[in-house]
């Protein structure tokens, strides 16, 4: 088995080597392959991901290269994890909507929408490519905003499934919890992704006993300082957001936080300098712990489970994954990207019924992906006014004077990755 990692001189890419080696019975990779136009952090990161096979014993092979078409040559599944425009970009994406007044981050408002419109023609152009070399092999993006790629994906007829690691970070801190493996636990996890609910947590399956009440009763504290939301706000919705909803139920509180700290990015960049220097040690032979607090937990092991299911030709599993609605939901269209539990085999994904869903996540999901339509829409076609109107449309923007100004800015600090622009 072949897979080709498309951004593989990420910092983080020995997390997910790491998760290759120890789950090789899982997975048995023959040839990985990391594919990165930054050919100073590739070999760095291939060095120490061949010192982590050999630690640990796993028997494949592992290249670099920048050249894309020689890398997915003959891949079983190319896995996308590409950052355009770098940490300079998503410091940027992080720091201008801020000006406006509007929440800076780099997968949901303002910020999402500049990476969409740089991401979404760059993937593309991969996986026709992937597609030229090898027309079976699967995609699994990981690359945010995944809701919106893996949609553009999908709409151009690549087998493709969207991954993010939410659900499984929620089901591991959920296992942890109630003293039980998280094979044990499966999730009633629905929405869009980084807009997602946890509205049950099931011991032993789909049809198992409902311990979210329990959880909630007795560590609803914990869960809300993760999530940095009142207990109160739990306990009154009877349900587990997704950190990613503090966006959008504390806009404006958020707003004021982000404008007294540096930008995540900053935070990020310069773990990426520490990262680099200790990868350069020929020494290390492990993922060292200050990747830790680079982002991504479970990343490795959700894509392991993802392509050993989609590679394996056996029995389907269960897993959280972006894909096509297909009347799921039925308040969202059939071609809209949800991130819900799917039965994940070697065919793709088949999400599970879903009971019906309060209108009060339902009726964001929706405005979401109304947004998500005309966000696609911009990264396909371009122009001024279509940027506006995605803008117009997101819940957290929404007023005709900060899409404008949002909307010069977006374009103002992104020309060099827009063609039309």
């Amino acid at each position: 088995m072949k897979l080709a990692v498309v951004g593989g001189g990420s910092t983080y890419t020995p997390e997910l080597i790491d998760g290759f080696a120890r789950l090789r019975d899982t997975l048995p990779i023959e040839e990985l392959v990391l594919v990165d136009p930054a050919l100073d952090r590739l070999e760095l990161i291939g060095g120490l991901a061949r010192r982590i096979f050999a630690k640990q014993g796993h028997p494949g092979r592992v290249t670099t290269t920048d050249d894309l078409d020689a890398g997915v040559e003959g891949a079983d599944a190319v896995l996308l994890q590409l950052r355009v425009g770098g940490q300079a970009a998503r410091n940027e994406d992080e720091t201008w909507p801020l000006e406006c007044g509007c929440v800076g981050q780099e997968t949901t408002g303002a910020g999402g929408l500049a990476k969409a419109l740089r991401t979404v023609p760059v993937v593309l152009d991969i996986a026709e490519r992937v597609r030229r070399a090898n027309p079976d092999a699967w995609i699994i993006d990981f690359t945010n905003p995944v809701g919106i790629v893996t949609r553009a994906l999908l709409q151009a007829g690549h087998k493709a499934v969207g991954l993010c690691n939410v659900a499984i970070g929620f089901q591991r801190k959920f296992a942890g919890m109630l003293g039980v493996t998280p094979a044990d636990v499966h999730l009633d996890h629905v929405g869009l992704n980084h807009l997602t609910w946890e509205t049950g947590v099931r011991l032993g399956g789909p049809e198992g006993e409902n311990v979210l009440p329990k959880l909630l009763a007795e560590h609803g504290d914990t869960l809300a300082d993760t999530l940095r939301l009142p207990r109160d706000i739990l306990d009154r919705l009877g349900v587990v957001p997704s950190y990613y909803l503090r966006y959008f139920y504390a806009h404006d509180e958020v707003v004021r936080e982000l404008g007294t700290k540096p930008s995540r990015a900053a935070e990020v960049a310069e773990m990426e300098r520490e990262l680099l220097k200790m990868y350069g040690d020929p020494e290390l032979d492990e993922k060292p712990a200050l990747l830790a607090k680079r982002g991504g937990a479970y990343y490795s092991e959700a894509a392991v489970g993802l392509a050993a299911s989609l590679l394996g030709g056996g029995g389907s599993t269960y897993q959280v994954v972006n894909t096509y609605n297909r009347g799921t939901l039925p308040f969202l269209p059939d071609d809209a990207v949800i991130e819900v539990q799917a039965s994940v085999g070697h065919a793709g994904a088949t999400p599970l019924p879903v009971a019906p869903v309060d209108p009060l996540y339902a009726g964001l999901m929706a405005n979401v992906t109304a947004y998500e339509d005309l966000a696609l829409e911009a990264a396909l076609r371009g122009g001024r006014e279509r940027v506006f109107r995605a803008l117009l449309a997101h819940p957290l923007v929404g007023q005709y004077a900060y899409a404008e100004g949002l909307t010069d800015r977006l374009i103002a600090h992104n020309r060099e990755h827009l063609a039309w622009a």
